[in-house]
């Protein structure tokens, strides 16, 4: 199997992101990606749940703030929202849902990585929420940690290693 990025393959339009859950998201740009090149596609969406916030900022993890991409302002809001949540309270999950088409069918898995969101930033590796969120079992932020490491723990390593049975069907 090839595997064929984004970059190689002429410039399609993808529809906005409007599903209420990571799955649907991430499902309708895999389709859209399949539909432009022919190709089987994997395509992810993924995002911050904070239990506190009845699982949000989840599909809107990226415009939390409102601006799209403001890593600090989304970072900062969330921190603020938090500000009098107890420790106990302040658990959250990174989730990524990754889906594949293909003219073999549809398949989207969710990978979570568990953790709890800190009281303030720790270390200056990853982006987004990455230095407030502490992953379950750890003392150190997602910033904090080598990419080597964050990438064997990860919501989108997970999520990716739930589709290698069905990347091999089409191998």
């Amino acid at each position: 199997m090839e595997l064929v990025s984004l970059s190689e393959v002429p410039e399609f339009d993808e529809a906005p992101e409007t599903g209420a859950t990571f799955e649907e998201n991430a499902l309708a740009k895999a389709r859209d990606a399949f539909a432009a090149t022919g190709l089987p596609s994997v395509a992810d969406d993924s995002g911050l749940a904070v239990d506190a916030l009845n699982g949000m900022p989840g599909v809107l993890s990226a415009r939390w703030s409102g601006a799209h991409g403001d890593d600090r302002a989304n970072l900062e809001l969330l921190l603020g929202q938090l500000r009098d949540v107890p420790d106990g309270r302040r658990g959250a999950a990174f989730v990524s849902a990754c889906a594949l088409v293909s003219a073999a069918g549809e398949t989207v898995v969710r990978g979570e990585w568990a953790g709890t969101i800190a009281r303030e930033p720790r270390g200056d590796g990853g982006f987004g929420y990455d230095p407030i969120f502490v992953p379950a079992d750890s003392s150190r932020s997602a910033a904090q940690l080598s990419a080597a490491e964050k990438d064997a723990a990860s919501h989108r390593g997970r999520a990716l290693t739930l589709l290698v049975p069905q990347l091999r069907a089409l191998a």
